[in-house]
């Protein structure tokens, strides 16, 4: 018989999405011909048609496309884009996704947001904040909105440098991070857009426990043998240091927002409700990062 394609994953090509389409299909064992995949690209989703995943392009740029794109689907995974190179156009992107999916008769919309994004000092966060507001307002019946913490991968972005220089420059004071992986994160999003819930609800997914600066630094002191000495400094002084390295003003005030954001505790939370979405606990930072972590750095000299 012939399975009627109604789940859509957008944003399927990226790290966060193939992690969903894994878990539906292998995890949850959704058949693939349940599925709907969207990318800008959609060519670069080849491996999962050949699965049986129905390809189809999703432009929020062009919004007159998305009537195809949204055609028969009862629940949507909206994954927040990576628009952030002018303000405002992440919010525009997602109000367009949000009323397609509304035109089409969606009945339930599962989206990607932030921690507290009504009063985080993530910079971005506003985007999220609005987007949720939308969904809200729209005439979708149902929705998830699943509050994702930040992953475990993130801290390669700044580690390996500070171990090259010895010196971690941080704005983040003695805030902890819960820091949760991609793979966790996206069997939460495949979870909420499967489960039978039919209501309205928010959903905060940190890791098991907050992780300090220093306490990163101790990890990755003992896992290289390298010494690492974590340097405080005020918000605009790890702005200006990092556009002295090299980086655009806009990119390293949303960077030293992140640090902002962990000192005010905005990162910080427990795995209650990961739990009681998918049934088990989040895999720890420190396993997560002696698998992962601990390879990179070691190999970087």
């Amino acid at each position: 018989m012939t399975q009627t394609a109604d789940l859509l994953v957008t944003g399927a090509s990226g790290h966060l999405g193939k992690a969903v389409l894994t878990h539906l299909i292998e995890t949850l064992n959704v058949p693939a011909g349940r599925i709907v995949a969207t990318s800008r690209k959609p060519q670069d989703l080849g491996d999962w048609a050949a699965r049986g995943v129905t390809v189809r392009k999703a432009d929020y740029d062009d919004p007159s496309g998305l009537d195809d794109a949204f055609a028969g689907i009862r629940r949507l995974l909206l994954i927040s884009t990576d628009a952030l190179d002018e303000p405002g156009k992440r919010l525009r992107q997602h109000k367009a996704a949000i009323e397609a999916a509304d035109k089409a008769g969606v009945s339930r919309i599962v989206y990607t947001s932030l921690p507290d994004a009504e009063t985080s000092l993530v910079s971005f966060a506003p985007d999220h904040a609005g987007t949720e507001a939308a969904i809200k307002a729209s005439g979708i019946e149902g929705h998830t909105l699943l509050r994702n913490s930040w992953y475990c991968e993130n801290v390669l972005h700044a580690l390996p440098h500070a171990l090259e220089t010895g010196k971690w420059f941080t704005a983040s004071g003695k805030g902890g991070t819960s820091y949760i992986t991609r793979d966790d994160l996206g069997l939460a999003a495949a979870t909420a857009l499967v489960s039978d819930f039919s209501g309205k609800r928010t959903l905060s997914l940190y890791g098991a426990k907050p992780w300090t600066v220093d306490e990163v630094a101790e990890l990755a002191r003992k896992a290289t043998g390298k010494p690492l000495e974590v340097v405080q400094v005020p918000v605009e002084g790890l702005v200006q240091g990092m556009i002295g390295a090299g980086l655009p003003g806009p990119v390293a005030r949303v960077f030293a927002s992140f640090d902002a954001a962990a000192a005010a505790g905005n990162l910080a939370g427990s795995p209650a409700d990961f739990k009681a979405l998918t049934g088990r606990d989040p895999q720890s930072f420190e396993d997560w990062f002696a698998g992962n972590a601990v390879p990179v750095l070691t190999q970087a000299g």
